[in-house]
């Protein structure tokens, strides 16, 4: 990769990373710190709280997507930001549940994750864009693994309010690496209309979409439930919740990066994908069956993590493929929509779903789920061969 690309690679995968820290920080701690304010002993209310972020995302990732391919990334990322910013101050103040819920859900209109994705594209070369992706999506994995340990340990020095406030300098700081640090967007033709239609239209395209929302329904659902299992499985208190997470995250990123990389260079995409895919399945029977005791939390989190980490480096490498060029801002935004569904549905249903049948049944529904994944999965074609084209200067 030209200095250019690695730069914009790493930059933009910062700003991802940064944004998507105001929804993983609150993961491990918001379940339990909740009881301690008003309206936090319903579990629908929490994971309303938990998914809100994704509720508004959905709403306006494919607006933020084309109005990128209309006035150009970094302005359409710019006022995102701004928008994260207000909302994590208003969470940070907040008194009781229903003020979270509302700066989570002004959090998630600051919906940039198209334009970032899309801004990304535009500033690589073909060869290069499955790498950049792959860091972007291996940032998210990267934060979320990060969230899991830093929480815990976050929450007994500063609070919930100071999560919040941490997680507005962060976005504000990223305002800086868009203007300063990402390098000029050239110029790409964009297509005078039919984007959508053409978008919606792409099965395969379709198919990663459904993927997407179903992984991180998912990964919300279960960490409505993950921090008081820990807390019942082995009588751990939250601040020691990351010597659960610190060996399983480790652990998962010396399995991740080889399959990554075997799934690149051998062309074994779609195998590292659907292997994941029922790595996922599996972990949510080994919940449901085996995960009362703090050492059968810690072995299936671990596998969780690997095959979460996995999916979110395939899967945006994988769009970057078979996006249409003159739409890239518009079928991100279809992508990330669908992204965002899923994360305000998981705590949604999460919440819902272990306050009606127990916690038993979120392990249950979330197996299902993503054994319909794996049936929708074993369909797709495999995505095509790195294609070399000119630099874009």
């Amino acid at each position: 990769m030209t200095p250019a690309e690695k730069r914009a690679g790493m930059s933009l995968a910062a700003i991802f990373a940064l944004r998507m820290l105001g929804l993983f920080l609150i993961l491990p701690v918001f379940a339990v710190h909740a009881h301690e304010i008003p309206g936090g002993d319903d579990l629908t209310l929490v994971g309303l709280a938990i998914g809100a972020y994704g509720l508004t995302q959905a709403f306006l990732q494919i607006a933020y997507g084309a109005a990128s391919d209309r006035f150009g990334r970094k302005p359409v990322i710019v006022f995102g930001l701004l928008l994260f910013v207000i909302g994590s101050a208003v969470a940070a103040l907040a008194d009781s549940i229903y003020i979270v819920i509302v700066g989570r859900v002004l959090q998630g209109a600051g919906a940039i994750s198209a334009a970032v994705t899309a801004l990304a594209a535009d500033l690589t070369r073909d060869q290069h864009r499955t790498k950049v992706m792959a860091m972007i999506g291996s940032s998210i994995g990267l934060v979320f693994a990060i969230s899991m340990v830093a929480a815990p340990l976050l929450y007994t020095m500063v609070g919930m309010s100071g999560i919040f406030w941490l997680t507005a300098v962060l976005a504000f700081l990223a305002i800086g690496v868009v203007v300063y640090v990402v390098p000029t967007v050239p110029v790409i033709p964009r297509a005078a209309g039919g984007r959508l239609v053409d978008v919606l239209h792409n099965g395969q395209l379709m198919r990663l979409n459904v993927g997407v929302f179903a992984l991180h329904l998912i990964q919300t659902a279960m960490w409505v439930l993950v921090p008081a299992a820990i807390v019942a499985g082995g009588a751990l208190p939250l601040p020691e919740h990351w010597k659960v997470y610190l060996p399983a995250v480790l652990l998962s990123f010396a399995l991740m990066v080889p399959a990554v990389i075997v799934a690149e260079r051998r062309g074994m995409m779609k195998v590292i994908f659907n292997a994941a895919i029922a790595l996922l399945v599996v972990v949510q029977l080994g919940l449901y069956a085996f995960g009362d005791s703090l050492l059968a939390l810690g072995l299936w989190l671990t596998l969780f993590f690997v095959a979460f980490n996995v999916l979110e480096a395939v899967l945006p490498s994988w769009i970057s493929k078979i996006a249409p060029a003159h739409a890239r801002g518009t079928a991100l935004g279809v992508y990330n929509t669908l992204q965002s569904v899923g994360l305000f549905l998981g705590g949604m249903l999460g919440g819902w779903i272990a306050q009606n049948y127990g916690p038993s049944a979120v392990n249950l529904a979330c197996g299902l789920l993503a054994l319909v994944w794996l049936m929708v999965a074993a369909t797709m074609n495999s995505p095509p061969r790195r294609a070399v084209a000119p630099v874009a200067r």
